[in-house]
């Protein structure tokens, strides 16, 4: 027989959203193991969604207006971002609808280019009741 062996660790990032928070599987959260807090960014023509680290030099340095800068809560298996008014615009520009504890999960990306994590909207990856 030919098996195919699988690791215990999701390789695919995976970003969930949910009313009130953005919360992101392992291998989607090993980007921000250093991060001091992040950048959110929307971008609306294409429909997704950056997070972006901020180090805690630039924390720090004050690099980053204040205004701009966003918690995150990083733990073994998974990262947390708060931010409802943020998600609130972000479902209203994906057209979904997280009400009554519903939450969607998204395909996930490293992107180089913007030193950033990008959440596709338009790849929904299943949903949550």
């Amino acid at each position: 027989m030919a098996f195919d062996w699988v690791s215990r660790k999701p390789s695919e990032g995976i970003a969930t959203l949910y009313e009130s928070n953005i919360t992101l599987n392992k291998s989607a959260s090993t980007h921000f193991e250093r991060a001091y807090s992040v950048l959110l960014g929307l971008d609306k023509t294409q429909r997704k969604i950056a997070i972006k680290p901020i180090s805690k030099q630039e924390f720090e340095r004050g690099a980053i207006p204040k205004e701009k800068r966003h918690k995150i809560t990083v733990r073994p298996s998974y990262a947390r971002v708060c931010n409802k008014k943020f998600i609130q615009e972000a479902i209203e520009l994906a057209d979904i609808n997280l009400h009554d504890n519903n939450a969607l999960k998204f395909k996930t990306v490293w992107s180089a280019e913007d030193k950033a994590l990008i959440i596709d909207l338009n790849d929904v990856r299943g949903e949550l009741k």
